[in-house]
C-alpha cells in the first residue's frame, strides 16, 4: 500500500464515512489473564467511544512506510490450507461474530505478543464500498462495482494515569486526583487484506509498530508467517557495513560523499511516484559502478550484500539517506551540512594531521553569539 491507499482508508474512521460493521476487545493483564472482552456493532457506541477509537485506528495506519508501517507478503506456504493467511480470512469471513475464532486469535496474540504489562486488543471488521473514480481522478459514488472487507487490530498499552491534583467541581475543592487505567496510543497493529491499486488484495497486510526498530520478529512470524523486514535502523547499518566491506581500504571520504550525492539524486527523481523509493541489490551494485568503484571491487559485493542485507532484500532510500542533512563525524566533533553543499568540508593533510576544512564564508555564529574573525599577521 502507498500513502494515498492508505489515506483513503483512514478517511472512513470518520462518523460521516465510518464503514466499520463491529468491535470486539480483549483487556489482557500483566500476567496475560483476559480480564473483560467487548463484542458489539460499532454504530451501537456513543459518539464519544466512536471518536476515541477512530483516533486508535488512525493511528494504527499512521507513520512512515518502511518504517512504522510496513507492506508485507504471505509466502506460499502460508497461503494453503491451514496457514496463517486462512486463519485471518476465516476471522474476516466471519465478520468477528464466531466466539470461537476470536478466541483462538486472541490466545495467539496472548502467548506471542512481549509486554509485561496490561494492554487491550482491539479488533474491528469493515467494509468499504470502493467509489469509483472518473478520468479526471473525481469520485462516483454511485459507480461503485467492489467493496474492501477487511479486518484491522491495534494493540494498546493500558496504564494508570500520572498522581496528581484537580479541581473538583462538584465540591469546589482541589483534590487529589483519582488515577485511571488509560488505553494509550497503539503499539502495535495490523490490516488485511491489503488494499492495493484500489482493490482488495488478500496476499498481504499492512503491518504497524510504533517503534520502528523493534518490529518483533517472533510475533510476526507466529502471528503471520511473513518474514520480518530489517529495520529503519537496520536497513541502514547494513548498508554502511556494505559500503565498507565493498571498498576495503578505499573507503575514501570523496568515495563515501559521491555516493551519498548520486543517490540523493536518485531520490529526487523518485519523489513524486507513488510509491517509495526502494533499492534492490542490482541497483545499489549499479549505484557502486556509477560511483567509480573498480570492478575487482565489485566481485566480492553480492556475498557481502546477502551477509549483510540479505539474498533478496531491498533498502529504501528514506532509510539509508538523509536528503536534508548530511552528517560527518569525528570521535570529538560532529558536522552537519546541507547535502547540497558538501564540497565545502575539504579533507587536508596541516601540520601533518589529517584534518576537515571548512570556509568561513558569511555570518559565524558560536551558542547564537555572531562573532568575527581577525586575520593572524603570521601567515602572511
Amino acid at each position: 500500500m502507498n500513502k494515498k491507499e492508505i489515506s483513503e482508508i483512514k478517511k472512513q474512521f470518520t462518523p460521516d464515512c465510518c464503514c466499520i460493521t463491529r468491535i470486539c476487545g480483549c483487556y489482557v493483564d500483566g500476567e496475560k489473564n483476559k480480564k473483560t472482552e467487548l463484542k458489539e456493532a460499532f454504530l451501537s457506541l456513543s459518539e464519544e467511544e466512536a471518536f476515541k477509537y477512530f483516533e486508535i485506528f488512525k493511528k494504527t495506519l499512521s507513520g512512515t512506510i518502511g518504517k512504522n508501517l510496513i507492506n508485507m507478503e504471505f509466502p506460499l506456504e502460508q497461503e494453503k490450507e491451514g496457514g496463517t493467511q486462512e486463519f485471518l480470512l476465516k476471522l474476516r469471513g466471519s465478520k468477528l461474530q464466531d466466539p470461537a475464532l476470536l478466541e483462538e486469535f486472541y490466545d495467539k496474540i496472548i502467548q506471542f505478543y512481549d509486554y509485561g504489562e496490561n494492554y487491550y486488543i482491539i479488533l474491528i471488521h469493515a467494509v468499504y464500498d470502493i467509489p469509483g473514480k472518473s478520468s479526471d481522478g473525481m469520485e462516483m459514488f454511485d459507480a461503485s462495482d467492489e467493496i474492501y472487507d477487511h479486518i484491522l487490530c491495534s494493540i494498546c498499552p493500558v496504564k494508570l494515569s500520572k498522581a496528581g491534583l484537580c479541581y473538583n467541581a462538584e465540591t469546589n475543592n482541589i483534590e487529589d486526583r483519582i488515577r485511571d487505567w488509560i488505553v494509550e496510543m497503539p503499539d502495535l497493529g495490523f490490516l488485511f487484506p491489503v488494499f492495493n491499486d484500489r482493490s482488495t488484495d488478500i496476499h498481504g497486510l499492512l503491518y504497524y509498530s510504533k517503534n520502528a526498530e523493534q518490529l518483533r520478529s517472533t510475533f510476526v512470524d507466529e502471528l503471520f508467517g511473513c518474514v520480518t523486514p530489517l529495520s529503519a535502523g537496520g536497513q541502514r547499518d547494513s548498508f554502511n557495513a556494505l559500503v565498507e566491506e565493498t571498498l576495503g581500504e578505499d573507503c575514501a571520504y570523496d568515495t563515501v560523499i559521491n555516493i551519498h550525492e548520486k543517490l540523493n539524486e536518485w531520490v529526487e527523481t523518485q519523489k513524486d511516484a507513488p510509491e517509495p523509493a526502494v533499492l534492490t541489490k542490482p541497483e545499489v551494485k549499479r549505484l557502486f559502478e556509477e560511483c567509480g568503484v573498480e570492478d575487482e571491487k565489485l566481485e566480492a559485493f553480492d556475498s557481502c550484500y546477502e551477509a549483510t542485507a540479505g539474498e533478496n532484500a531491498s533498502l529504501m532510500a528514506s532509510n539509508i539517506t538523509n536528503t536534508r542533512r548530511m552528517e560527518i563525524k569525528t570521535p570529538d566533533v560532529v558536522i552537519h551540512v546541507d547535502p547540497d553543499r558538501a564540497e565545502l568540508v575539504e579533507t587536508k593533510i596541516i601540520d601533518g594531521r589529517k584534518c576537515l576544512v571548512i570556509p568561513m564564508e558569511g555570518d559565524v555564529e558560536i551558542n547564537g553569539i555572531h562573532v568575527s574573525f581577525k586575520e593572524d599577521p603570521t601567515l602572511h
